[in-house]
C-alpha cells in the first residue's frame, strides 16, 4: 500500500519544475479518500493570486507527469485549485507572511483553557505564534507544537 505521504512527496517532486518556472508557491497537497472515490488535491499560489489559467496549466502539467511515472495505485480526481482567502498555514514562511493578518488557530489540547483562538498575528518565532485575540485584545501564546489548525481568517 502506498501512504499518503509517499504520494505527496513524489507529486512535489514532480510539480517542481513547474512550480519553478512560473514562480508559484505549493501551499499544500492532500491525498484523501472522501466516500467511496480518492482526491489528489494541490494547493498553488503566486504573487497576486492564481487564477483559473493558472490551475489549468498546472494541472495539464501534473496530470501528464503522473500519467508517466504512475506512482498511484488508485483511481483519484486530481483538483488544482488556489488556498482562498482563508489559505492554510503550514510552512514557517506562511505564519511570517501572515504577520499584522487576521487568523484562526485550534490547538490539539486546550491552552490557558480553549483550543480556538481568533485574532491578528502579532508575531511568530518558530516555536511560538502569539496572537492579540479579537475582542479583548489579550495576547495570547501559542505554542507551535499544539496548533492542529491554522490559517487566515477573513472578518465581516
Amino acid at each position: 500500500m502506498v501512504l499518503s505521504g509517499q504520494i505527496k512527496a513524489v507529486v512535489e517532486e514532480l510539480l517542481q519544475p513547474f512550480l519553478e518556472r512560473e514562480k508559484f508557491e505549493l501551499v499544500d497537497i492532500e491525498y484523501v479518500k472522501e466516500g467511496s472515490n480518492w482526491f489528489l488535491r494541490v494547493f498553488l499560489d503566486k504573487e497576486g493570486g492564481i487564477d483559473i489559467e493558472d490551475c489549468g496549466r498546472a494541472s495539464e502539467y501534473l496530470s501528464k507527469k503522473l500519467d508517466e511515472r504512475d506512482p498511484i495505485p488508485d483511481a483519484y480526481f486530481l483538483e488544482v485549485s488556489s488556498p482562498g482567502a482563508e489559505r492554510p498555514l503550514k510552512k514557517p514562511a506562511d505564519y511570517n507572511r501572515a504577520i499584522g493578518k487576521n487568523v484562526c488557530f485550534t490547538t490539539y489540547e486546550p491552552v490557558d483553557g480553549a483550543k480556538e483562538f481568533e485574532g491578528r498575528l502579532e508575531s511568530y518565532d518558530g516555536q511560538t505564534a502569539v496572537i492579540v485575540l479579537h475582542g479583548s485584545n489579550k495576547r495570547q501564546e501559542l505554542p507551535v507544537s499544539k496548533v492542529a489548525s491554522a490559517r487566515l481568517a477573513i472578518l465581516f
